[in-house]
């Protein structure tokens, strides 16, 4: 019996979960795999867990997570409706920056759950989505609020949440970025 989208989605959560590939799995509490139904019509994806997540072993639940979800709810979704992810599966010590070496150890359970979740459209929160999904030269201060097709799939760049949190004047932008990709979703 053929496996379901989910059942593959578990699978990748159950890889990420016992990924050794970089050193960040010596200092992580909880991988973070991503959550979302395998249904859902938008993808979030952000660049790497923080310690909040790190703790729960869910995406986006500290401070800038709270923003996304509350800002997801108040545009009309549920939060079980969205995927919702990052880059890396694992916290890098200090909430640093992704490195080149941790998001090519990663990237490819990313790549696999887009590829099985199919979602129309992808929201990249921040320049490390950005630049490993759409093109690695592009900034998010010129790129955000676009929508872009890449091998078939749509996205729309936005500012990650943290950002938002740092310069509260970036939040009508993200608002409108967000509903944007809902718009898109829904045609």
């Amino acid at each position: 019996m053929p496996d379901t989208v989910q059942g593959l989605l578990g699978k990748i959560a159950d890889e990420v979960r016992g990924c050794t590939a970089c050193p960040l799995h010596k200092t992580r509490t909880h991988a973070v795999p991503g959550e979302g139904p395998s249904a859902a019509a938008l993808a979030f994806i952000g660049e790497a867990p923080g310690a909040d997540e790190d703790r729960q072993g869910r995406p986006f639940v500290g401070r800038s997570g709270q923003l996304l979800r509350r800002t997801i709810v108040e545009l009309g979704w549920r939060e079980d409706e969205v995927f919702i992810g990052n880059v890396l599966k694992c916290r890098p010590p200090g909430n640093q920056d992704p490195l080149p070496e941790q998001i090519s150890a990663c990237r490819h359970f990313l790549l696999a759950q887009l590829v099985l979740l199919q979602p129309k459209v992808v929201v990249t929160l921040g320049r490390f989505s950005l630049q490993l999904l759409i093109g690695p030269t592009l900034k998010i201060s010129q790129m955000h609020g676009q929508h872009m097709r890449k091998d078939g799939q749509l996205y729309v760049p936005t500012y990650h949440p943290s950002a938002v949190l740092r310069n509260n004047r970036l939040l009508p932008e993200f608002r409108k970025d967000l509903l944007k990709a809902k718009r898109l979703s829904e045609n």
